[in-house]
């Protein structure tokens, strides 16, 4: 096991390492990656700066999107969970930015989802207060961009779908509609809730493919990925973090000792 592999064993592999260095994920190995970046906007992470220039943070992103297009397999998906657009710091359309960018890279787009979470809060200032002059419109939604490598009919894995027709319908309707992640609840300052990689895992994989976040956080694609019999690899620059996800592995996804330990990836 290598220092930076901060667990593994046949079905998990944490890695504490940064996305741009680590050497953990083998080319060609991932069949979907399901993850939400940071969104420069000014969250206290405890190993990330993000109050980056917005275009120091277009940089980075297309940085850690090429690493992500190597690291998919040639029918490999890619759900990346990114806001529409923002206000702090000035007003940016990052959702149509991203997608410029994974684009220039080579990803090939499939669709987009609009996840409505209801959250008003995120709203940090009005504009001009019911004045023309210069008012700030802010929806309350978030995408789930959908993208591919080199061709969207997958034909590697086990070819095993564990979707029902109930689910089926329902989330290949592009708007879905649920509630946020309590940071008090998980432990990290940018949480997304489980139904969110559940549904992209479910729709957009086989029981059995490799599954990776390159931003771990507190670990919910895994304990959706180890849920669902998927193989879940977490990359995570903090060390705290690593910690976090796996208390939650062991509390929400009830791996025990002897499955713990058992084998490696």
């Amino acid at each position: 096991m290598s220092s930076q592999t901060f667990f593994k064993n046949r079905w998990l592999k944490i890695i504490n390492e940064d996305v741009l260095k680590t050497k953990e994920v083998e080319p060609g190995s991932i069949d979907l990656v399901v993850t939400s970046p940071p969104y420069n906007v000014d969250i206290k992470y405890n190993s990330h700066d993000d109050k980056l220039s917005y275009r120091d943070y277009l940089e980075f992103s297309r940085k850690w999107l090429t690493r992500c297009y190597e690291w998919l397999k040639d029918d490999g998906r890619f759900c990346l969970n990114i806001p529409l657009d923002k206000n702090k710091g000035g007003q940016q359309s990052v959702g149509a930015d991203l997608t410029a960018i994974a684009k220039e890279i080579g990803f090939k787009y499939h669709s987009t989802i609009i996840w409505n979470e209801g959250n008003i809060s995120r709203r940090t200032a009005w504009g001009s207060w019911m004045s023309a002059s210069a008012p700030y419109v802010i929806a309350p939604v978030e995408l789930v961009l959908v993208l591919y490598k080199k061709r969207w009919k997958k034909t590697s894995g086990s070819k095993k779908s564990d979707i029902t027709r109930e689910e089926f319908m329902e989330w290949t309707n592009g708007l879905w509609t649920f509630s946020g992640e309590s940071k008090k609840k998980t432990g990290h300052p940018a949480p997304f809730p489980i139904e969110l990689p559940k549904r992209c895992i479910k729709l957009f994989s086989f029981v059995g493919d490799m599954v990776l976040d390159p931003f771990m956080g507190s670990g919910t694609t895994l304990v959706a990925s180890y849920k669902l019999n998927r193989i879940g690899i977490g990359i995570e620059i903090d060390k705290g973090y690593c910690k976090l996800a796996m208390e939650r592995l062991i509390k929400e996804a009830r791996i025990n000792e002897e499955r713990l330990f058992a084998g490696v990836l």
